[in-house]
């Protein structure tokens, strides 16, 4: 979607002022997020190919970019895809490792959910590790939105399933993060136009419950901030995916 265009469809009232949105774009954005369209992945199956069949384990592959970037929803696809083709594939994401709002409360983080801080980055690593050993089933919890709440072992990856797809926000960051990027075979960076990753995290934020003002303004505050943070991890990627084309540069 060009969002220079959304505009002149009725969208938004005004692409100056942030992100305040007419009830027809916050209709329409609730849907992107939920199904962003095509997303061709033709070609980004193609690269998975051969080094997945030339693994002599579990292929691993991380997914990351900035918050509304579509890894979870590439995630899926890829996975969709690849057992399409009458292979084992999983997505598994970050978000089940949030801590709980009685942990952020307790350490004084409420107001910035997302942040690296707020995920169990321990338990994470841990889960990976298990992953990478393929010696058994393995629970992986999920997050849902909408209750804000941990759902155990909302996946489970059998013990045969050849390709894992990890998405989240903060693979190749350092610190309790750095052991992340070892367990990956290779991690690749979602590129995607910023105005419509950010209009469309503010769907997502009025969609659980924020006015759009206060959607707007925690994108901007906090949103952005850890955008910022895993924008300074790109060039540690392996390869960088163009989500409108589906194509695929490696470095």
């Amino acid at each position: 979607m060009d969002v220079r265009k959304l505009k002149h469809l009725g969208l938004t009232e005004s692409l100056d002022v942030g992100y305040r949105l007419s009830a027809r774009g916050l209709a329409l954005l609730r849907a992107l997020d939920e199904d962003p369209g095509p997303l061709p992945v033709a070609g980004l199956l193609n690269a998975l190919q051969s080094p997945v069949k030339g693994a002599q384990q579990r292929y691993l592959l991380g997914l990351t970019g900035p918050p509304g970037a579509g890894k979870s929803v590439l995630a899926g696809r890829l996975a969709t895809g690849w057992t399409a083709l009458g292979r084992s594939a999983v997505a598994v994401g970050l978000d089940g490792f949030h801590l709980s709002a009685g942990a952020l409360a307790e350490r004084g983080l409420a107001d910035v959910k997302g942040a690296p801080e707020t995920f169990d980055a321990a338990g994470f690593v841990d889960l990976l590790r298990r992953l990478r050993a393929a010696d058994g089933e393995v629970a992986v919890p999920g997050f849902d939105r909408a209750r804000e709440q941990i759902v155990p072992a909302a996946t489970t990856v059998a013990r045969d399933v050849q390709l894992v797809l990890v998405e989240g926000n903060y693979l190749l960051l350092g610190g309790a993060w750095r052991p992340v990027r070892g367990l990956l075979d290779a991690v690749w960076y979602l590129d995607v136009l910023t105005e419509l990753r950010l209009l469309r995290l503010v769907a997502r934020h009025v969609t659980y419950g924020r006015t759009p003002e206060q959607a707007s303004a925690w994108v901007h505050r906090s949103d952005e901030a850890n955008a910022r943070r895993i924008g300074r991890t790109r060039h540690r990627a392996d390869a960088f995916v163009d989500v409108a084309s589906g194509s695929l540069r490696f470095r």
